[in-house]
C-alpha cells in the first residue's frame, strides 16, 4: 500500500490518501480543508471511501465537496457520526475493518479527544505497523482533552489499544504535525500520565 500525506487549512491538519498497490483502489484519511488540493491528490485513480477520524470541523472542511465529486462513501464512528456534514455510510466500531483493495485497516475507538474518536491500524506483512491516529495521540502526548475523565479515558486507551498491542517501530501518522514512532514516545507514557495532558 503507498501512503500520502498533505497539510491544508490553517491548522496544518494532516489528511492522508491510501492505495493499494494491487488494485489501486483508495481510501482518504480526513478530508480536512482544500478540497481541491485533496482532489489533485487523489487523481483520476478514484477514491473509494473516505474515513473522517472525528467530529471537529477542522477535520472534515472538504468532505462533502470530496464527496460529492468522487462518490466515495463515508466511513466514521457512529458517535462523532451525527455531527458531520454528510451522512455516514459505513458507520464503525472498534475491531471493524475497512478495506483498501487487498489491504485491511483495522478500527481503534480511542475514547477521550471525543467520545466517537477512532485510529486506523495497518500491518504491513512485509514491515512495520502503520497508525492513522487522528487527534487521539501525536508526538509528545495525546490530544487535547477537556476534563480530567476525558483525559484518563484517553490516556487508558492509548496505553491499553496502541502502546500495549503494538511495537516500538509502529510509525504513527497524527491529525496534525510530524510523525513519530510508538518507541519514540513509549517512555513518555508514566510523564503525560502525572501532568495530565
Amino acid at each position: 500500500m503507498s501512503i500520502s500525506k498533505l497539510a491544508v487549512g490553517p491548522m496544518d491538519n494532516n489528511t492522508y490518501l491510501l492505495r493499494c498497490n494491487a488494485t489501486a483502489e483508495a481510501v482518504l484519511i480526513d478530508a480536512a480543508n482544500e478540497a481541491d488540493r485533496i482532489l489533485e491528490l487523489i487523481g483520476s485513480a478514484g477514491l473509494s471511501r473516505v474515513v473522517t477520524t472525528h467530529r471537529h470541523q477542522d477535520h472534515w472542511q472538504a468532505l462533502a465537496e470530496v464527496v460529492g465529486v468522487t462518490g466515495a462513501r463515508t466511513v466514521a464512528h457512529p458517535i462523532d457520526g451525527e455531527e458531520l456534514p454528510v451522512s455516514v455510510d459505513d458507520p464503525v466500531e472498534h475491531g471493524d475493518v475497512v478495506p483498501v483493495g487487498q489491504v485491511e485497516l483495522r478500527v481503534i475507538h480511542l475514547r477521550g479527544h471525543t467520545p466517537g474518536s477512532i485510529a486506523l491500524r495497518y500491518d504491513d506483512p512485509e514491515g512495520r505497523t502503520h497508525l492513522f491516529t487522528g487527534d487521539s495521540l501525536f508526538p509528545g502526548g495525546v490530544g487535547k482533552t477537556w476534563d480530567e475523565t476525558d483525559f484518563r479515558s484517553l490516556l487508558s486507551d492509548v496505553e491499553e489499544r496502541v502502546f500495549a498491542a503494538m511495537d516500538d517501530d509502529t510509525w504513527v501518522y497524527p491529525g496534525h504535525g510530524r510523525d513519530t514512532t510508538l518507541g519514540a514516545e513509549r517512555p513518555q507514557l508514566p510523564e503525560w500520565r502525572v501532568r495530565g495532558w
